[in-house]
């Protein structure tokens, strides 16, 4: 039986996926470190889209959760046709600032666990001629953002890596594309410790990420930018130099105070 697997799943965008792949009819392996929040959306999900829907609890953290999340759906016999690989943390202030542990959390996260499920999964995938991945990235991947540069870093490795894949695996039927989101009401903020009131960009609802992925994958793209106000920004940045770009990006994101 094939399912979609979706990490982050617990809340935010990735919670979005969960609920739009569900309504699709599609079985989940939802994964994410929150295992009440897990179970309790899982019920939901059985329930109200009559799908199977398997809880795979993992902190993305430890080295060896990817490793783990592949045995899992071994052991399940639960095929992975689609990934959504969504799981994502940050941490606001200069870099200097960012406890080591922390950091390497962070890493761990964005762009090892990430690297790590993809290349468990892919080869399957291949092997079946069928297959889709989606990359959350960020706005930030474009460009560094003072403020949030080790989260913006971890974003560009997320967006350069999709790029790679989508050329890769032309002609093998499986499809790869990263959405792109500017500040999205997820509770993300709250987490990192980033003053959402400061953002003098407005907040928009998972829902436009989850929409602009799926037409991404539709029209196969390589990368999406969810809103006009995000599509706009990237287009500006041709217009600028790059250090304007980069001053830009830590003025909108409101980090720091000067």
């Amino acid at each position: 039986m094939m399912f979609t697997l979706i990490t982050g799943a617990s809340m935010g965008i990735g919670e979005a996926f969960s609920r739009e792949f569900a309504r699709r009819g599609h079985n989940l392996v939802l994964v994410a470190r929150s295992g009440d929040r897990l179970q309790v959306l899982a019920e939901e999900l059985r329930q109200v889209s009559g799908v199977e829907v398997k809880v795979c609890v993992e902190d993305l953290s430890h080295a060896e959760s990817p490793g783990r999340v592949y045995e899992f759906c071994r052991r399940h016999s639960a095929g992975v046709d689609f990934l959504v690989n969504c799981a994502g943390l940050s941490r606001a202030g200069d870099f200097d600032d960012i406890p080591l542990g922390k950091l390497e959390e962070i890493i761990m996260v964005n762009m090892t666990a990430m690297a790590r499920i993809t290349r468990l999964f892919l080869p399957d995938m291949v092997a079946r001629r069928e297959g889709s991945i989606i990359n959350v990235a960020s706005l930030g991947a474009l460009q560094g953002v003072p403020g949030l540069g080790l989260y913006s870093a971890t974003k560009a490795f997320v967006l350069t890596l999709s790029e790679a894949l989508y050329e890769e695996l032309k002609g093998k039927g499986v499809k790869v594309v990263a959405v792109c989101p500017g500040f999205i009401n997820t509770g993300f903020f709250e987490r990192a410790g980033h003053n959402a009131a400061n953002l003098r960009l407005p907040i928009s609802e998972t829902g436009v990420v989850v929409k602009a992925a799926m037409k991404g994958l539709r029209n196969n793209k390589v990368r999406v930018f969810p809103t006009l106000i995000d599509t706009a920004l990237v287009f500006s940045q041709r217009l600028a130099s790059r250090k304007i770009v980069i001053r830009l990006a830590g003025f909108i994101a409101a980090v720091r105070e000067n």
